[in-house]
């Protein structure tokens, strides 16, 4: 029977106390099936897209994970009813909007309510949306977002945290992306949904995240093309209806499990996995010494030979993806020769290597350029490229996640460590992968989770907010 959802608010969110914490014994093989969540980074801005009409939108494949729950809390502030029909399944109906100000404790906590802004100037020409956070891996700047919609006919007024926002109605126009930014080009189809004419964006961003938004527009009546050249064209239109829509899996999720059962040296299927998502992660995975079946129900995944080092840089889509760059350092631990990672998304990602040295990894980070073409951070002293030597052993320690991804890579790391490693900063991992213990329970890892102990003199220090 369907039940009212209560979401979590700003105050329960990923950047409070943990829950408890990992104790992974490492050395068995990852054996089994498992399936993929759906994507953290669609489901979220799905969820935000809802606010452009008052009819009812039914979400499947939800996951159960404190991002969403974040967000379905600052829905609920807005004035959307929100309903779950099943463990998986949503519904959300915003009728009216009773508050066009999310409050501030929201701010700092992720990137989702600079995306609000189009929909809430749609439904009543006005918001003040708290400035957003996120993992601390490196600026993540809203100029873009900014840009765009003053371009629209916004008026905005930024403040020291939040910025105001309003209009007598968003006009189509012509945006060129100085970057081909996942969250900016989010941000500009909210926005131009419902924008009076044409709005083109150009250097936009076409990972499968912002198609399956689309998609999931185009069904509620919105018209966008998407041409070859990074070039979306929006024709506006008055209304949107509710739509009911099923969002893709997990990609990430699904290169995390792929590179467990590599590492650890078993076979893993991935339930959902889909090629044409990762065709860039599966060319390396192949050449480091991995290797794949496609299956009815997604893709199963293993180890084909000894691993042997690579050269990576990660790249917009269809490049190789950012969230795919840590789980694969800890797989190249224990690949043969040097491998280099050269990372052109963030300029500060790599912090998370010097626990992963701890463990006994060698890894040296560099300014340079390396294994690739120069970047927009060469010459600013920024460590974003990475030389990973191996193979070498992994030794059970204790580990304090800073951020989502880096969070699965400890896990990973543990789960090829000789003895038994403590992970701390649990509410990182689960901020974007649900059920984790479960989920590597189900395929042999050796898991315990427990209640967050008591403080210790020689604990790290706290680590940053989400």
């Amino acid at each position: 029977m369907a039940t009212q959802g209560v979401a979590t608010q700003a105050g329960d969110s990923p950047a409070g106390a943990d829950h408890r914490w990992y104790r992974i014994s490492g050395g068995a093989p990852l054996r089994g099936s498992v399936e993929a969540s759906g994507a953290k980074n669609s489901v979220t801005k799905l969820l935000v897209a809802t606010l452009l009409t008052p009819q009812p939108c039914t979400l499947t494949r939800v996951p159960r994970i404190a991002e969403v729950d974040v967000v379905l809390g600052m829905l609920t502030d807005l004035g959307t009813q929100v309903e779950w029909l099943d463990r998986h399944t949503v519904r959300l109906t915003t009728e009216r909007i009773v508050d066009a100000s999310l409050s501030e404790a929201y701010s700092g906590v992720n990137r989702i309510p600079i995306l609000m802004m189009g929909p809430l100037l749609h439904r009543v020409g006005e918001a003040v949306i708290p400035l957003p956070g996120g993992c601390r891996i490196g600026k993540r700047p809203v100029d873009f977002h900014l840009a765009g919609l003053r371009a629209m006919g916004a008026e905005i007024v930024e403040q020291v945290r939040s910025v105001q926002v309003k209009t007598l109605g968003l006009r189509g126009t012509h945006v060129a992306l100085p970057f081909p930014s996942v969250g900016a080009t989010e941000n500009l189809l909210l926005a131009a949904v419902r924008a009076q004419g044409t709005t083109v964006i150009s250097n936009a961003a076409v990972e499968p995240e912002v198609v399956d938004l689309i998609l999931f527009l185009q069904q509620m009546g919105a018209l966008v093309d998407v041409e070859t050249d990074r070039t979306i064209v929006v024709q506006g239109v008055a209304t949107l209806r509710g739509a009911t829509h099923a969002p893709i899996h997990d990609r990430i999720e699904v290169a995390s499990f792929a590179a467990a059962a590599v590492a650890t040296g078993g076979r893993v299927e991935v339930i959902g996995a889909r090629q044409e998502h990762l065709m860039t992660f599966l060319n390396h995975l192949r050449r480091l010494g991995g290797e794949f079946e496609v299956t009815p129900r997604g893709m199963t995944f293993f180890r084909a030979r000894p691993l042997t080092a690579a050269h990576v840089q990660t790249d917009v889509h269809p490049g190789f993806m950012t969230d795919w760059q840590q789980p694969l350092v800890v797989l190249l631990t224990q690949a043969r020769g040097a491998s280099v990672i050269h990372e052109t998304i963030y300029e500060d990602r790599f912090g998370y290597t010097r626990q992963l040295a701890e463990m006994g990894a060698d890894i040296a980070l560099s300014t340079l350029c390396l294994g690739g073409k120069s970047c927009r951070f060469a010459a600013r002293d920024f460590e974003h490229s990475a030389v990973v030597s191996g193979p070498t052993p992994l030794t059970g320690c204790d580990l304090t996640i800073p951020d989502l991804r880096a969070g699965f890579a400890y896990v990973l790391a543990a789960l090829v460590a000789d003895g038994t490693s403590v992970i701390r900063g649990t509410r990182f991992l689960e901020r974007g992968y649900e059920d984790p213990v479960g989920k590597l329970r189900s395929i042999g890892a050796r898991v315990d989770a427990d209640p967050v102990p008591a403080p210790r003199a020689a604990s790290p220090s706290p680590e940053p907010p989400a």
